[in-house]
């Protein structure tokens, strides 16, 4: 039995490795975007993964400048796009599998 190591990252260290500003990761956190554990900036504590999340909607903030409710949305969507692939990919192994038995 394998576990994953999820490290957490305070708000400091958080902004460093994702190379963004603390006021855009309180924005990313107020439009659930990331949810850190804790309850005031000063003692948020993040999960490693959400570092892409937080580079990503900084990236879609920055480069299209869209208001953050739409980067939370457009960051939905992609997730929801990368499940319907993924499902959509493993609905055709299974009918492969069933077309050549």
């Amino acid at each position: 039995m394998s576990s994953t190591l999820i490290v957490q990252l305070d708000m400091e260290r958080f902004c460093e490795e994702a190379n963004i500003p603390a006021t855009y990761v309180i924005e990313i956190v107020e439009h659930g975007i990331i949810e850190p554990q804790g309850h005031a900036p000063s003692v948020w504590r993040f999960a490693d993964y959400e570092l892409t999340i937080a580079r990503r909607a900084a990236k879609l903030h920055r480069d299209l400048e869209m208001e953050w409710a739409g980067v939370a949305l457009a960051l939905d969507l992609i997730e929801e796009v990368q499940q319907l692939r993924s499902e959509n990919s493993r609905l055709k192994q299974q009918l492969g599998r069933f077309l050549t038995d």
